[in-house]
C-alpha cells in the first residue's frame, strides 16, 4: 500500500494516458467509429492526462480537487454508458439518436470486456487512487 500511496499521481495519470492511447487506437487505427457516450467521456477523460502531468510536474498534491470531479462525472457517464450497452436502460433513454448506436458490439473479450466497460474500469481505477491521494495528503497535512 505504501508503494501506491507514494505514486498515486503517477498511476493516476498512467491510467488516464493508457485510456486515452486506447481510445484513440480505437478509433483512429481500427476505424471504430465512437459513438455520442464516447465522446462524453473522452471529454472527461483527455484532460486528465495533461492535469495529472501537470500536478507531477509541479508537484501539485492538491489536484484531488479538480481531477477528482472530472473523473467523478465521466465515471457516471462510463457507468450509464454500460447500463446502455447491457440494455438496462431502454435505448430511448441513450443521447445515440445519430451516428454509431450507444451499443454497437465493435470488441467483447472474454464474453465482457467492452469499450464501454474499459472506460468505465479506467475511470474506476482513477476515481480510487486519487482518493487514496487524498487521503494520503490529508493525513500529511
Amino acid at each position: 500500500m505504501a508503494f501506491i500511496q507514494k505514486n498515486t499521481l503517477y498511476i493516476a495519470w498512467g491510467t488516464a494516458l493508457l485510456a486515452v492511447g486506447g481510445s484513440l487506437f480505437f478509433s483512429n487505427v481500427l476505424m471504430y467509429p465512437p459513438c455520442v457516450l464516447c465522446w462524453w467521456q473522452r471529454i472527461f477523460m483527455y484532460p486528465q492526462v495533461i492535469i495529472l502531468g501537470i500536478a507531477i510536474m509541479q508537484k501539485d498534491m492538491k489536484v484531488h480537487r479538480y481531477a477528482l470531479p472530472l473523473a467523478i462525472v465521466g465515471g457516471l457517464i462510463a457507468f450509464f454508458h454500460n447500463l446502455v450497452y447491457l440494455k438496462i436502460v431502454p435505448d430511448s433513454l441513450a443521447p445515440c439518436v445519430n451516428g454509431v448506436s450507444c451499443t454497437t458490439k465493435f470488441i467483447e473479450w472474454f464474453g465482457f470486456v467492452t469499450i464501454p466497460f474499459l472506460s468505465l474500469l479506467a475511470f474506476v481505477a482513477i476515481i480510487i487512487v486519487l482518493f487514496i491521494h487524498k487521503k494520503a495528503y490529508a493525513n500529511n497535512q
